[in-house]
């Protein structure tokens, strides 16, 4: 897909001929759990889609799914092995995610699972799953070859750290510019009482016109002026600065109706990526251009103008990055199934349990899938032309399930959505499985994972 496009609205299309269509762009693809061979030979279509492409972004329809981690893992190591790929960005905040960057780059020792503890933010399903302890296994014997100037980074692309990042740069002025301390401890008493309860801060300043966002902007300046004297540490000093300042922006939107605080987390994901991009590339002229891959959830991923986000006046990282590193240049790969289980929680901050993930709604493009490919998996990799592509731009419930769930009462889970154009590629697995969780046991019944786990991963 050279650019994004909007189709014309046209009729519903019958059901037989989105499947036939489906079907038509669809190879078969064997269980992730299996063996290694076999999984590397089903991702060969997707492999050659991909081609030069320098941003892979891989999406998920829930942040709760084993079979999406475990894919999104193989085709990751695929990437950076056989294709040179630079880093992993992943949802997860900066803070947290640094010290698995470091244990991935062999920088600090321990276990992974140990590592993973710093992921203390609910969810922290999310990151501190044996999923992803895995993937840092693998990535670290990667490193194992390199050397330090190109080995392969794990960053964390979201907005959420506020608290943390503000303790970090204050750690940072403290040892290499205490002289600008002074500027971080009045953003420390700026947020008073509301210090570390973002919904105290957001209620704040709804209703009076109080904010800390001068503050954070001062601490950003001081920053940045205090890491002109330090390489080292000093991108991760700035980016922390300025996840602060979006976080506070953020909480600070967050009450207010409209996509403004959807808009800025998304857009300060795609600046983070930008500068990831600038910080793995070769500064000389005309030097190679780095490669990055993302792990976002679908909503984040598939380009939001494909859907009826667009209508709400919200843009997403899928958007933004075909816009800005250009669409040919881009592919985002889609994922879903229609039955299973998964972990999320019931509400926001309560326990993560484990949880029946329902069929999936009636004519529903994963229930549509499901029909075409009698229960099998699939590997769809979308058509470029319009009249092949003609019934897969239809316009049909597409599941996503967020960190709070209510399998009940999920028909308010489904994004309308014209696939084709909504992402480049898709990983169907009718049925999934919840991942596994490390820091505690989610509440729920066991799950019923496949025999052959984890072998071949």
């Amino acid at each position: 897909m050279s650019a994004f496009r909007l189709r014309p609205t046209v009729e519903r299309r019958d059901a037989e001929s989105i499947r036939e269509a489906l079907d038509a762009c669809a190879t078969p693809l064997p269980s992730v759990y299996g063996a290694t061979d076999e999984a590397d030979a089903a991702l060969e279509p997707l492999m050659d889609r991909i081609g030069d492409a320098s941003f892979i972004l891989l999406g998920e329809a829930s942040h709760g799914t084993s079979e999406y981690y475990l894919w999104r893992r193989r085709i990751t190591e695929r990437l950076i092995r056989e294709r040179g790929f630079d880093f992993v960005a992943v949802e997860g905040d900066w803070p947290d995610c640094m010290r698995v960057n470091r244990f991935v780059r062999d920088e600090i020792d321990g276990a992974p699972e140990e590592v993973l503890k710093t992921f203390r933010r609910w969810p922290t399903w999310m990151w501190a799953n044996e999923e992803i302890a895995g993937l840092m296994t693998a990535l670290r014997e990667i490193n194992a070859d390199r050397p330090k100037r190109r080995r392969v980074g794990f960053y964390g692309l979201d907005v959420y750290s506020l608290w943390d990042s503000l303790a970090r740069i204050r750690e940072y002025l403290k040892e290499y510019a205490p002289e600008s301390l002074g500027t971080a401890e009045d953003a420390f008493a700026c947020f008073g009482s509301e210090f570390g309860d973002e919904q105290g801060y957001a209620r704040r300043t709804r209703w009076v016109p109080d904010s800390c966002e001068q503050a954070v902007l001062d601490l950003l300046a001081k920053t940045r002026e205090a890491t002109l004297r330090d390489g080292e540490h000093a991108f991760d000093a700035v980016q922390n600065a300025l996840a602060a300042r979006h976080a506070e922006e953020y909480y600070r939107t967050m009450t207010s109706p409209g996509p403004e605080s959807w808009n800025v987390r998304d857009r300060h994901m795609t600046e983070t990526l930008a500068r990831l991009l600038d910080r793995h590339s070769d500064p000389a002229p005309g030097g190679r251009r780095a490669k990055a891959i993302v792990w976002e959830h679908n909503t984040h991923i598939g380009d939001a103008r494909a859907t009826d986000m667009a209508r709400a006046g919200m843009v997403n990282v899928g958007q933004l990055s075909r816009d800005r590193f250009g669409a040919g240049d881009c592919v985002l790969v889609g994922f879903g199934s229609r039955r299973g289980s998964v972990i999320a929680g019931r509400k926001w901050g309560g326990p993560m349990e484990r949880m029946p993930l329902p069929e999936a709604r009636e004519e529903s493009w994963e229930d549509l899938m499901h029909e075409a490919f009698d229960g099998e998996d699939r590997l769809l990799i979308f058509p470029d032309d319009d009249e092949t592509a003609a019934p897969l731009h239809d316009r049909r419930g597409h599941r996503a399930v967020g960190v709070v769930y209510r399998p009940e009462s999920e028909r308010g889970n489904y994004v309308p959505s014209d696939l084709a154009a909504r992402y480049d590629a898709f990983v169907y697995v009718d049925r999934t499985h919840a991942l596994r969780p490390l820091h505690e046991e989610p509440v729920g019944k066991p799950d019923d994972v496949p025999e052959t786990y984890p072998s071949g991963v």
